[in-house]
């Protein structure tokens, strides 16, 4: 009786404490908003009180603002999914396929970005040309570079070697107790991956993720090297049509800063949401 009665005030009070909620949750704002605010803000004043040449700067290199935010975005949702199948691979008991994502990984991480960016556009065409000619395959024969897309694909390539290192340390982070009890419950190794594990390392890696996404949107101005007319590219050409290398730098630096700030604070809110308390 004596048992039966602790536990019915177990079952009493569970509900209870699962339906407190938790202190600041939906009512809390990020202060650092108003860096963001102050930073448009700052834009906004230049471009209305100096439109001569600021404003002129922002409708110049407005074109290039979209190209870097769609090289980023596009690069960012791939490289996720290339980082799970690098991290996976890297945790793989196949010797193959564990020897084949690490020599991916070490490679990679070897060869700055830039090089890697030079490397798709100017000499991967050549290889494309070369093997057209031999196979007698005429698209192939006639290739020619896309800037977009070989930037897309050059980001994807060398982020997605970071990204795998990422999903390893993260997966690894959850306790093996979680695989052997998805095992148990007669769950094959990829189901329990799916359904157990990678939602709970998703959870844990967001911060650094976070952190590559922004680290991605910056580094988008190396593609100006390979053609491509990304904001800094823009900026290029409109300082060398204009010879003032101050007012045009400051304005792109500003540009980017609040991009970069705005998409911290998006950052900063996923993670607050998801974070998981201990």
């Amino acid at each position: 009786m004596f048992s039966r009665r602790k536990s019915e005030s177990t079952e009493f009070k569970v509900p209870e404490l699962e339906n407190v909620p938790e202190a600041g949750v939906g009512y809390h704002i990020d202060a650092w908003w108003w860096l963001v605010a102050l930073v448009a803000g700052l834009i906004a004043i230049l471009s209305i009180t100096k439109p001569d040449p600021y404003w002129r700067i922002v409708l110049f290199v407005r074109d290039g603002i979209g190209v870097t935010i769609l090289i980023t975005i596009v690069s960012f949702v791939l490289m996720i999914f290339v980082g799970m199948l690098g991290g996976l691979g890297r945790l793989s008991t196949n010797k193959v396929i564990h020897l084949v994502t690490t020599f991916y990984v070490e490679i990679v991480r070897g060869i700055p970005l830039l090089v890697q960016l030079i490397w798709w556009y100017f000499a991967f065409p050549v290889i494309v040309r070369e093997l057209g000619q031999a196979t007698h395959i005429s698209f192939l024969a006639n290739y020619e570079a896309n800037a977009i897309l070989l930037a897309i694909f050059g980001f994807v390539f060398c982020y997605g070697a970071y990204m795998s290192e990422i999903f390893r340390a993260g997966i690894q982070s959850i306790p093996k107790g979680q695989m052997e009890a998805a095992r148990s419950l007669g769950m094959s190794y990829f189901q329990a991956m799916r359904h157990v594990v990678l939602p709970q390392a998703i959870r844990v890696i967001l911060p650094p993720v976070g952190n590559e996404f922004i680290a991605l949107l910056k580094d988008s101005s190396l593609v100006s090297a390979v053609a491509l007319a990304d904001l800094t590219r823009r900026g290029r050409e409109f300082m060398a049509a204009n010879f003032d290398p101050l007012q045009v730098w400051t304005m792109i630096a500003l540009l980017y800063l609040v991009m970069t700030l705005f998409s911290a604070r998006i950052v900063n809110y996923v993670e607050r949401r998801t974070k998981i308390e201990r």
